[in-house]
């Protein structure tokens, strides 16, 4: 599994309106709270997907004494530090309506 992370994402902080961001639950407060949800999920894909290409480099050898540098893992450690932090990817599919989010509690006093 992959993180798609889309073009349009800074790479550093911007500035919000926050009538943007609470424009599709009409609450600036319940629209972090999805925000905040999202970018954890990222946040955990991106941990487990680095992992997963470190752990190819991994030796058994215990001992302290003996560390090897791997080119090919610098440059996979350095490709995830410049990316997009989660939080700026979750903030961007939120705007763009790529993240499916509903609240029971608003679906029950519609009944």
């Amino acid at each position: 599994m992959s993180i798609q992370i889309s073009k349009t994402v800074p790479n550093s902080t911007v500035t919000r309106d926050l009538r943007e961001l609470d424009g599709k639950t009409d609450n600036i407060y319940e629209s972090i709270v999805i925000i905040s949800k999202r970018a954890n999920q990222i946040a955990v894909d991106m941990k487990e997907e680095l992992n997963a290409k470190l752990a190819e480099f991994a030796t058994t050898n215990d001992n302290l004494e003996e560390v090897f540098e791997n080119r090919e893992q610098i440059e996979i450690s350095k490709h995830y530090e410049r990316l997009p932090k989660p939080s700026l990817v979750a903030i961007d599919e939120f705007l763009n309506d790529k993240v499916y989010f509903r609240n029971p509690a608003r679906e029950n006093d519609n009944e």
